[in-house]
């Protein structure tokens, strides 16, 4: 392969993404061999056109390098480098800090290019993250009104620890922190701001996790 080829292209940004063959399969609905057996003995020949356009969105590459055509326009040898940022979705609902703000959208509003060196430096695992935004004064000091938290949706309960987490409690969407019990497979749901309630000894049947908060953003006042 060349570097003018659309599969070492490929192999290339999904490196630098942190992504693996089988997450970006995943993204186009085939199965988790799909992209691997592409990359490494070129079946299919060619992606089809829609999967390229959601693939080159998501990792940020021009999608003309995907399908082995040429540009309509001369490009600069730059343009054939790995991707240095990946498209993280911002999705239309805020986990709230506060009383409790009800689950009913989880669409991408739009979506933010974040360094793909920062999301490895943070451990997240994309195409396993999202940007939520943050409801309520409960997390207070440590979370605000109107953060944007990103939430990686790959740390849940299979490796629950001690952290803040978003999560679903009698239907609400919640991020809170999490402190593991003593005893196996307990923990407490606690508001960093004391005016707001916590729990203790969680039944974990009754929670759902979402995902481990990773990174906060938020703008200066």
């Amino acid at each position: 392969m060349t570097m003018n080829d659309p599969r070492m292209v490929l192999d290339a940004a999904i490196s630098e993404s942190g992504a693996s063959y089988s997450d970006i399969s995943r993204l186009i609905g085939k199965n988790a061999a799909y992209i691997q057996q592409f990359i490494k003995r070129g079946t299919p020949r060619r992606l089809d056109e829609q999967d390229r356009q959601t693939i080159a969105r998501h990792l940020g590459v021009p999608e003309h390098l995907l399908s082995g055509l040429p540009s309509p326009h001369a490009l600069p040898a730059s343009s054939l480098r790995p991707p240095k940022s990946v498209s993280v979705p911002r999705l239309a609902l805020g986990a709230s800090a506060g009383d409790g703000a009800l689950d009913v959208e989880e669409r991408p509003t739009d979506a933010v290019a974040i360094d793909s060196r920062l999301l490895r430096q943070i451990g997240a695992h994309p195409p396993h993250v999202s940007i939520i935004r943050v409801d309520g004064e409960s997390m207070s000091p440590t979370l605000s009104h109107g953060d944007d938290i990103m939430v990686d949706h790959s740390d849940a309960t299979t490796r629950l620890r001690d952290g803040i987490y978003v999560l679903r409690l009698d239907d609400a969407l919640l991020v809170k922190r999490i402190a593991m019990g003593l005893r196996r497979g307990s923990f407490s749901i606690l508001s960093d701001n004391t005016l707001y309630p916590s729990w203790t000894n969680v039944d974990p049947e009754t929670v759902t996790i979402v995902g481990r908060v990773v990174w906060v953003g938020r703008a200066l006042r």
